[in-house]
């Protein structure tokens, strides 16, 4: 029986987080507007008006082609796309084609099985993005909101064999939109839009198979599933004696299911040329030095170098460089700690990141800061409070911005350490406890657990458990 492997390329669809559209002066993120509500005669495309390019949505795609490894051109320019859509009011999209920002490039993939794929980049355009249409019980309505809002589209070359790679890939390249600070990268708010190019071959072949292109999908996981189905749906094909024609497909997420939309548009479709009414792109070198001089150390060069400088398991590494404002914060605290590394890291992964999700804000926004998490973590290293204790602390100075240590002098939560004063306590829960002691005493020293957390809550926490324990057992002895 062929064996078939999947060929997959993905055309990305960017959002630059700018404030105004990429030529005029319209809000650029128009997500909760009203339809028709965010438009002027610039980005509707009315007779006799101009575009004029925003500065910043090149300063945002330069610092993407930085990080993705790409050549960026020093002259680059923006060309009519013509294609008649109701959602397009100009009757054309302004795009960049065969003279784009940037050319080559890649992303590197660490993989969950541990190998690293390295996934090259065709070319990094910039352009308009077009209106929407929405079907209403057999009307067909057009919002032009998104006229004009910014836009990077990046080209991969066929270099992912599977749909588990397609997902790691667009995982990866959300980080580090994010990481850059460029784009919210939220699929769902259309902030990262993706379509597949799926083609199959025997596996070991080195030709390319006709392709058929996905569009429509707006999760990693659905990006995931409707390639899957693709590929299955094509091998099932060339097993029963079919072709493959080059068909752009809807992926219907409900139902999971692609549907045909249209045969594929080629190249020559577009007939592209010169935007006669823009200058071109020329990224002269002090410029350009200027853009790069905010280039942050990136997330996968930073998850290398916490592996090494701070000796941290890969998946501790991963967990906390996803998002550049919890890495940063775990960085701080491991210098305000000056230990510890790792104890560090453990704090951030099991109580940081669960507040950081709860809240819904990024780590960097939290009263408590990381000064304030180191602080914690040696109040409890000199035996100052306990963990639980040290636990509590957390949401405590989360909510009053107060320092660590104020909290403990106000609310007396220093430890206590004082040997009668415990053995008082442990005396009253033994004398509470008869049908417990009873077995205890008869084997069952899993009770000594349940006999230290009864002298805990009569001390509100304070007291030192493994005191509380060597007293207990001194006691049970008797």
């Amino acid at each position: 029986m062929t064996e078939y492997e999947a060929i997959i390329g993905l055309e990305t669809h960017i959002q630059l987080n700018t404030t105004t559209k990429i030529f005029c002066s319209c809000k650029a993120d128009s997500w909760n507007d009203p339809p028709n509500t965010n438009i002027c005669p610039v980005c509707c495309g009315l007779p006799g008006v101009l575009p004029v390019l925003n500065k910043t949505v090149v300063e945002k795609a330069v610092l993407l082609a930085a990080a993705m490894n790409t050549e960026i051109q020093p002259i680059s320019y923006f060309d009519r796309k013509n294609y008649f859509y109701p959602d397009l009011p100009k009757g054309y999209q302004i795009s960049q084609y065969d003279r784009p920002l940037a050319r080559g490039g890649y992303l590197e993939l660490p993989m969950p099985e541990g190998y690293i794929r390295r996934i090259n980049i065709h070319k990094l355009h910039i352009e308009e993005d077009a209106g929407k249409t929405k079907n209403d019980y057999g009307r067909r309505l057009i919002d032009f909101n998104r006229c004009g809002v910014p836009l990077v589209e990046m080209v991969t070359g066929p270099d992912l064999r599977s749909a588990d790679e397609a997902a790691q890939y667009l995982i990866r390249l959300r980080q580090l939109l994010r990481w850059l600070g460029i784009s919210e990268a939220d699929m769902e708010k259309a902030h990262l839009r993706c379509d597949a190019n799926v083609s199959i071959r025997p596996k070991g072949a080195d030709y390319l198979n006709p392709k058929t292109e996905i569009k429509n999908v707006n999760s990693i996981t659905a990006v995931r599933d409707a390639i899957q189905t693709e590929i299955e749906r094509q091998i099932h094909e060339v097993e029963a004696g079919n072709g493959i024609l080059a068909w752009t497909l809807e992926w219907d997420e409900d139902s999971g299911i692609l549907r045909k939309m249209r045969s594929k548009e080629t190249e020559a479709d577009y007939r592209y040329f010169r935007e006669p009414d823009l200058l071109p792109i020329r990224l002269e070198q002090a410029w350009l030095e200027e853009i790069l001089s905010s280039l942050p150390e990136l997330p996968l060069a930073r998850r290398q170098r916490f592996i090494h400088q701070y000796n941290l398991p890969e998946y501790d590494a991963d967990i906390l460089t996803g998002e550049r404002s919890l890495s940063d914060y775990f960085e701080n605290a491991v210098i305000t700690y000056g230990s510890d590394p790792k104890r560090v890291s453990n704090w951030l992964m099991n109580d940081i990141l669960r507040m950081v999700n709860e809240r819904g804000i990024p780590a960097g926004e939290l009263k408590l800061t990381a000064n304030y998490l180191a602080d914690i973590i040696k109040l409890v290293d000199s035996n100052v409070i306990n963990t639980s204790t040290g636990k509590s602390l957390l949401e405590k100075v989360e909510q009053s911005g107060k320092s660590p240590q104020q909290i403990v002098e106000e609310e007396g939560l220093a430890k206590v350490n004082d040997q009668d004063a415990i053995r008082m306590v442990c005396t009253e829960v033994l004398a509470e406890a008869p049908d417990q002691v009873k077995s205890y005493k008869s084997g069952k020293a899993g009770l000594m657990g349940w006999f230290v957390g009864q002298v805990m809550k009569k001390m509100r926490g304070k007291a030192d458990p493994q005191l509380a324990k060597a007293i207990l057992e001194e006691l049970l002895a008797k």
